[in-house]
């Protein structure tokens, strides 16, 4: 309301200033005002914040993760998307930032190299940042309202290659895990065993526990993750990454006698280590340099990739392709989409139905050409 009574006392002032008021003339001035009155008397007036970008950002950050209730790796994010914005809008009052402003940043960021899920990432936070500061009534329009990204054509082959991630044939998995078994280090068949047979993510696996493993229903409850970005001694476990990622998973046998075994292992060194042992109850637990917690999501990565050297395979396969292979093999096994989707904790996923419709699209041309080379014996 202030913006409005400066102008209506001050129009005089206002036309003999000239352009450093903002009104080239006095008219401008006096068609702004009565805009102003209009917008005050239907209810809809908003006195537009001179908080800059970078000012409410740091405001809602927190803001966001309180009415959210998110995860710290996603508070990591956004704060990481929330930098990529700042060097274009960080001094800029929100209210003067355009939309043509926000779009030649989009557009400046692809010319940079960004990747398209990258910019999407960052186009995600800046459009609840203004949409926040909309809703509360400090701008009066959004600047992302129409922005989008601007997208490179793809070819077919692009296409494919990309919704299809890379995963391991059922050979390449049994000879995976015959290499994890013989040269394997510590835990390792364990792990790989685990993660091939449920296509529970890494984090999931982490964070287990004992008191998950029903031993005799054979199943396994994943009921949270372990978050520690900088892979120190300072962890975290929260919960799943989805409401549907809290689920049972029953297993084979071959899984609950690998458990047994790693129980009666790990109730040893315990016994062993003494008080030096800081039995926090975790599966898949350090027995050296903070014995009792839990490993950390690097050393699985770092242990696939040796086994996949050793092994004679794909080097570019990480421990979440054994998420996609187990999706091709249950695919491959006559197991239904919505069961494997449940069965990985998925409400709805892209790229697991793109990996299920091709393994499954596979198995009907094999079955049309067994179909053709049967009619074909009958002459």
């Amino acid at each position: 309301m202030q913006k409005l009574l400066n102008i209506l006392n001050n129009l005089d002032d206002i036309y003999y200033s000239g352009y450093r008021s903002g009104f080239q003339t006095k008219e401008e001035a006096e068609a702004t005002a009565a805009a102003l009155i209009h917008e005050y008397n239907q209810g809809v007036y908003v006195e537009e914040t001179d908080l800059t970008f970078c000012e409410f950002a740091n405001q809602w950050l927190p803001i966001y993760s309180e009415s959210k209730d998110v995860k710290p790796g996603t508070i990591r994010v956004r704060l990481h998307e929330i930098n990529k914005l700042l060097p274009y809008f960080a001094q800029l009052k929100l209210k003067d930032i355009t939309r043509k402003g926000y779009q030649d940043t989009l557009n400046h960021l692809k010319e940079r190299g960004y990747s398209d899920s990258t910019r999407g990432g960052i186009h995600r936070t800046g459009r609840m940042i203004f949409r926040k500061a909309l809703e509360l009534e400090l701008i009066k329009k959004d600047p992302t309202e129409f922005a989008y990204l601007k997208k490179d054509k793809k070819t077919i082959e692009q296409l494919e290659e990309e919704e299809i991630p890379k995963y391991l044939e059922k050979e390449e998995l049994a000879l995976l895990l015959k290499t994890a078994k013989e040269q394997g280090l510590e835990l390792d068949y364990l792990i790989f065993l685990i993660l091939s047979y449920t296509g529970i993510r890494v984090g999931e696996l982490v964070a287990l526990k004992w008191k998950d493993i029903d031993f005799i229903n054979q199943t396994i409850s994943i009921t949270k993750t372990y978050y520690n970005p900088n892979n120190t001694v300072q962890f975290q476990l929260v919960t799943p990454k989805t409401k549907q990622s809290r689920r049972k998973v029953v297993v084979d046998e071959v899984v609950i006698d690998a458990l047994k075994q790693h129980k009666e292992n790990q109730e040893k060194i315990i016994k062993q280590l003494g008080d030096a042992y800081t039995n926090q109850h975790f599966i898949f637990a350090k027995t050296e340099r903070q014995p009792g917690y839990p490993i950390v999501v690097k050393i699985v990565q770092l242990r696939m990739a040796r086994l996949l050297k050793l092994a004679n395979l794909n080097t570019e396969l990480t421990p979440h392709s054994l998420r996609h292979t187990h999706t091709s093999l249950l695919a491959e096994a006559g197991v239904a989409l919505e069961q494997i989707m449940d069965r990985l904790g998925h409400s709805d996923d892209q790229i697991t139905k793109n990996v299920y419709l091709h393994v499954t699209k596979e198995m009907k041309k094999e079955a049309s050409q067994k179909f053709s080379q049967l009619m074909r014996s009958l002459d």
